[in-house]
């Protein structure tokens, strides 16, 4: 899995946003505190937004607070609003990719990758990361040996 520099920072400002436990974040604050270009991160402030994640607030006290709570958005949410299903094969859902019958077997290969972004990103919520206190199922695999080696 490729995770591109948007879903990145938008991972990034919805933590940020989340840290302000309800009081209205600037744009401005995202993007001193997390690093990110300002004009990049209004962009995917408002996909967010659009995606019903945040809400704007307009005028001199403006700025973005989350649309629920940190806890019921998970990452596999944010990273869907930014950039799309979490998997897919030349632009396809897995199981519409149609192979002949010697790699006919790679469309359940696709399908099991899926899933096991799924079983990580959909059960890991912004809350978990913003209070470092991941799932067991997460940290289990954090623990498998070579999971911290590049390969």
């Amino acid at each position: 899995m490729q995770v591109t520099s948007r879903a990145d920072y938008a991972l990034r400002a919805v933590i940020e946003i989340a840290r302000s436990e309800g009081a209205v974040t600037t744009r401005d604050r995202i993007a001193e505190e997390q690093d990110i270009p300002a004009k990049f991160l209004e962009a995917i402030l408002g996909q967010l937004s659009r995606s019903g994640l945040l809400v704007s607030k307009r005028g001199s006290g403006g700025g973005y607070v989350l649309a629920r709570s940190a806890d019921e958005i998970s990452v596999a949410d944010v990273l869907r609003a930014v950039d799309g299903p979490l998997a897919g094969v030349r632009g396809e859902s897995p199981e519409d990719v149609g192979y002949p019958e010697s790699s006919e077997t790679l469309r359940q290969v696709w399908i099991a990758v899926r899933v096991s972004l799924r079983q990580v990103l959909e059960n890991t919520s912004i809350q978990d990361i913003e209070r470092k206190t991941l799932p067991s199922a997460v940290r289990d695999l954090l623990a498998i040996p070579g999971a911290w080696e590049r390969r």
